[in-house]
């Protein structure tokens, strides 16, 4: 990649706090039941799942809308629930993130789209869906465009995530595609179905192969056979541009004047789902800041490579697509932030790997250190350190300490091959991080007991280990420091 291109790219998505986007589209509420499975049931052959945690985050459209926000972008959020308990529970969801404003209105009766799904040692067992998809009542149907389109007048770009449970309708489509037009705003669709004629007029559609190729009842192959489907599909319903998402081989973007192949970003292909709600929010976020649309698409397909290599329905952020602009070489590829160190241990726990965790302010690094970090690699697979930044250490150890700052601390540890990961915390214990990354083995000096380790009945209760290692005698940085004052 050229100097000035990584520049360039660099620049739009430092723009993206300044971008805003309507979403549109089918609201769901996605649960991930973990657990593991040890038995057979004694009632039928099937396993018995000792559940050990629940996670409830917003799907569809609503995944659109935590992608965006990821990426640091305002939206609007325009959908339906039902007067059910998913629905509530989807519009707290929705409701408490950072610049969102959700519009979503309630049907009596109504469904909510719940999709549980449960997991034992990183594999599904079995999705189990609850949803309703029929089309809403026509008096709902223009409550829901009056409102899109008075929050389309307050953003810049427009999404249509369709899932096709209801909400997004023939009519409703074609309303607010309209209303963009007359608006002169852009709208970009995440279509589903054969059905694109409801779509007719939108600036952007962005299927993948498969839905492609049912769209167009043509083959898609190769890149010569998605570029002639993608044009048939561009002419039969006088779209802008369609982008085709191919997932680990990249995109392919096609208009009236060129077409764009953008070949797959990931080193490792981890989960594809909520793949295609990352490559529109993306997508819609660098467009809103007048990205162009070629480098637009380039920035939604790096994005797309981020989340595959990470676990489950991820996001790409901002700090995701610089680094993966410009890598960061050397042993500053292991300092991270707690969110990466996540994703990180999860990744690592799908190969089957025991993620070990240790502590501390690490300020001078000296042989005890070393010898400590060596002692908590052996006892784990992977070792992820955590550092106090220099507040923290200041309010621990007083005014004239660290000796050296956040920066350089952790790029000295990051140097050691013992250490796999380092991760800065701001709070004065690492408990949050703990939280976030859920080691299996939680590691602290012999000068701890299981009692005063920070942490120890957390890790315990998912069934992690607490260690104590052994200290080297004679070293410490305070004592350091106090004969070089000395």
């Amino acid at each position: 990649m050229a100097n000035d291109t990584t520049a360039d790219l660099g620049a739009h998505v430092k723009r993206f706090p300044r971008a805003s986007v309507l979403v549109v589209g089918d609201a769901m509420l996605d649960r991930y039941v973990y657990g593991d499975v040890g038995r057979v049931s004694p009632e039928a052959p099937v396993p018995i799942l000792t559940v050990s945690r629940e996670v409830a985050m917003p799907g569809g459209a609503g995944n659109v809308v935590r992608n965006l926000t990821a990426l640091d972008a305002s939206a609007a959020f325009v959908s339906v629930v039902g007067d059910d308990q998913a629905g509530s529970d989807l519009t707290g969801l929705i409701g408490g993130q950072q610049r969102v404003e959700p519009w979503l209105l309630v049907q009596n009766g109504r469904t909510t789209t719940l999709k549980t799904r449960y997991i034992a040692q990183g594999q599904h067992l079995i999705r189990a869906d609850r949803e309703e998809t029929l089309a809403l009542p026509e008096k709902l149907s223009e409550r829901l465009v009056r409102i899109a389109l008075d929050a389309m007048a307050a953003t810049t770009v427009t999404v249509l995530s369709d899932y096709r449970k209801g909400v997004l309708s023939a009519p409703v489509c074609a309303a607010l595609i309209e209303g963009a037009k007359k608006l002169g705003r852009r709208i970009i669709v995440d279509p589903k179905g054969r059905d694109y004629a409801r779509y007719r007029g939108a600036d952007i559609v962005t299927p993948n192969r498969r839905e492609l190729a049912e769209a167009t009842d043509m083959p898609v192959e190769n890149e010569a056979e998605i570029m002639a489907a993608a044009r048939s599909l561009l002419h039969r319903h006088a779209f802008g541009a369609v982008l085709v998402t191919r997932s680990e081989d990249g995109m392919t973007l096609v208009t009236e004047d060129e077409v764009r192949h953008y070949p797959g970003e990931a080193r490792e292909v981890f989960d594809v789902s909520g793949a295609g709600d990352t490559v529109v929010a993306a997508l819609a976020t660098a467009l809103a800041v007048e990205v162009p649309l070629p480098e637009a698409a380039r920035l939604a397909n790096i994005a797309a490579g981020i989340v595959v290599g990470k676990v489950g329905t991820a996001v790409a952020r901002p700090s995701d697509l610089l680094a993966a602009i410009a890598p960061a070489t050397g042993a500053l590829q292991k300092v991270v932030t707690p969110s990466a160190a996540a994703e990180a241990a999860e990744r690592w726990r799908l190969r089957g790997y025991k993620v070990g965790f240790t502590n501390g302010c690490f300020d001078l690094l000296h042989p005890g250190h070393v010898h400590l970090l060596e002692q908590c690699r052996a006892m784990c697979d992977r070792l992820i350190v955590g550092i106090n930044a220099d507040a923290s250490v200041k309010r621990l150890k007083g005014p004239t300490r660290p000796a050296q700052g956040e920066a350089a601390r952790a790029a000295v540890l990051a140097s050691l091959s013992s250490v796999d990961l380092v991760c800065l915390f701001e709070e004065d214990t690492p408990i949050e991080l703990i939280k976030q990354i859920r080691p299996d083995l939680l590691i602290k000096g012999a000068d701890y007991t299981r009692e005063t380790v920070v942490g120890a009945d957390l890790v315990e209760s998912w069934g992690g280990s607490v260690a104590l290692a052994q200290l080297l005698p004679g070293h410490s940085t305070t004592a350091t420091l106090a004969r070089l004052r000395g």
